[in-house]
């Protein structure tokens, strides 16, 4: 199994990552064992987190993950799919600037 999941760290920021043993990536975040983003944002806390199948399909998720916006991320964390189904929409629905 591999896993997608979400930190917020002590700044209030949001780290989104894959990994194929959970357990085992949180202890390397909760005492550094990464020199990047979380390395000096400590504590971090695990706000959300989804099982997958593949790495492939757990790093598609990241991906898509990454690329929303805060307050997507907080509704999905928070377990409000019509919010995120709502945000989704907002984002891609464009009023017409066109005369015809």
């Amino acid at each position: 199994m591999f896993w997608v999941y979400i930190l917020r760290c002590a700044d209030g920021s949001y780290y989104t990552g894959h990994t194929d043993d959970l357990e085992r990536r949180m202890g390397q975040h909760a005492t550094g064992g990464f020199s990047g983003y979380t390395a000096s944002r400590r504590p971090l806390v695990l706000v959300w987190s989804q099982e997958c199948f593949t790495r492939e399909e757990a790093l598609a998720a990241e991906r898509q993950v990454k690329g929303w916006s805060r307050k997507k991320k907080e509704a999905m964390i928070s377990g409000d799919w019509d919010e995120v189904s709502r945000l989704a929409k907002s984002k891609s629905v464009h009023p017409s600037t066109g005369s015809g």
